[in-house]
């Protein structure tokens, strides 16, 4: 039985009128059903026929078992149509939901994406948005006349701002070109379905190379910055990984990379922003890359060194409580192996969620230099010793961080399975992959879960 994988440049419902075309496509060696939206006609406006065909091709994807890579560029549901347009656009929406976590989905944004068009790109795992384009709900006249505020395109929803402020731009690129390149980049670590494992990244790196030039990076002082992804190059294949959402909560770092030649997602907190905290669009992006991972069966490793939860009036009252346990519920549900790497500081509320052992990953590795504990010596101090004279709080701090800020207390109570040496971490992680290839986990019998949102 051949299948439309079997014909790399199959197109599909060639005579259908409208702006929306789909055709099986071979995107730099991998198959993918492509969909491409004419913004030469009518801006892209999507008729019920197109509506009708994002979701033929979103149906044949799934049925063909083929990532779905949508090139959008659409003023939106066309207005002679009435509602029947907006109908054909729901019918995409809700098949494009199906596809959800079962194949993967990339958008790549190449001109003005608005109204209802825009909304779809929430659905993806993947947004690439070339520097000119933007994608918004409500225009800047609605805006204008509704709120009184003066905003130009760019302003409201251009690529730089969806890659900073909204979040809703995973990776901003130059052109058309480029933003091929990078889809077909970002499938290469991916597999075409949920049923299939990531394909093997080719590399000659050594998987016993000795990384002592890892922990070499970390300051001596216990508030000294440093950048996170410096340290994962030393320990990821060749150096080398692809920086997911790199402006969006910088304070938390998501690479797509490999270990042994095989794909992995990393997660770490970054010491240069926000000194590593965890805050409300840290724990949102770390959740959906967690999510995005465990999908597509990419193992996950955690690198931490943070001091916490940022701290604040605002944050506290836009939801830090439900927005902290995204994270959590994200890495709780993940049935990836799962590999956790404490580099410095692991903190109270942050060292839970951070997928921690306690969390369930499989194995959690330890520097010497990590700290482990509720909180800080010298915030422990302010409240175990708030009476105290200066000398004695200063004799609590030492005594503090000579007891519990070292990894072996968490070693001795079975919370760190092995205090590795930072030269042998790359050794010590492509085995534990390697171990933990078969691993199977039974997900528990129900409709679906409740996301905390």
């Amino acid at each position: 039985m051949t299948t439309a994988a079997d014909h790399p440049e199959l197109e599909l419902r060639a005579r259908t009128p409208g702006v929306a075309a789909m055709r099986v496509e071979d995107l730099n060696g991998r198959t993918a059903m492509v969909v491409r939206i004419d913004s030469s006609r009518r801006k892209g406006a999507l008729a019920p026929i197109d509506g009708e065909t994002l979701a033929e091709a979103a149906r044949t994807a799934l049925d063909q078992r083929l990532p779905l890579v949508m090139f959008m560029a659409s003023s939106g549901a066309d207005a002679h149509e009435g509602v029947a347009a907006l109908h054909g656009w729901g019918r995409a929406a809700r098949v494009l939901t199906r596809c959800s976590g079962a194949v993967p989905l990339i958008f790549i944004i190449d001109g003005p994406t608005v109204s209802g068009s825009a909304l779809l790109l929430g659905l993806g795992d993947v947004i690439i948005m070339t520097a000119d384009a933007y994608a918004f709900v409500s225009g800047a006249d609605a805006v204008r006349r509704l709120t009184g505020v003066l905003v130009d395109n760019a302003e409201l929803g251009g690529a730089q701002m969806h890659a900073a402020a909204s979040g809703v731009a995973t990776l901003v690129v130059a052109d058309l070109d480029e933003a091929e390149s990078t889809a077909a980049e970002i499938l290469s670590f991916l597999p075409d379905h949920t049923d299939l494992l990531p394909p093997l990244q080719p590399t000659s790196d050594p998987v016993d190379r000795p990384t002592p030039e890892a922990a070499a990076l970390i300051p001596a002082e216990p508030t000294g910055s440093y950048d996170v992804r410096e340290v994962a190059a030393e320990i990821l294949d060749d150096g080398y990984f692809l920086e997911l959402r790199s402006q969006w909560a910088p304070n938390l770092v998501t690479l797509l990379g490999s270990l042994g030649g095989r794909s992995i997602g990393v997660v770490a907190n970054q010491p240069l922003a926000l000194a590593g905290t965890l805050d409300i669009t840290a724990s949102q992006k770390g959740a959906r890359f967690v999510a995005f991972c465990d999908a597509f069966n990419l193992p996950l490793l955690t690198m931490v060194d943070t001091p916490g939860f940022y701290p604040g009036k605002d944050l506290e009252w836009r939801g830090m409580i439900r927005h902290g346990a995204q994270l959590a519920f994200a890495y709780a549900r993940a049935t990836v192996p799962r590999l956790g790497l404490v580099l410095r500081k692991s903190y109270g509320g942050a060292y839970i969620v951070m997928d921690s052992k306690t969390m369930g990953n499989d194995l959690c590795l330890a520097w010497p230099s990590a700290e482990i504990a509720v909180m800080g010596a010298r915030q422990a101090a302010e409240i175990l010793r708030r009476r105290a004279e200066p000398s004695e709080r200063e004799e609590f701090v030492l005594e503090y961080e000579d007891r519990y800020l070292n990894p072996w207390v968490g070693a001795e109570r079975g919370l760190i399975d092995m205090v590795v040496d930072p030269a042998e971490t790359r050794k010590v992680l492509c085995e534990a992959l390697d171990l933990l290839a078969s691993k199977r986990e039974e997900l528990p019998e129900r409709r679906h879960d409740n996301t905390p949102l």
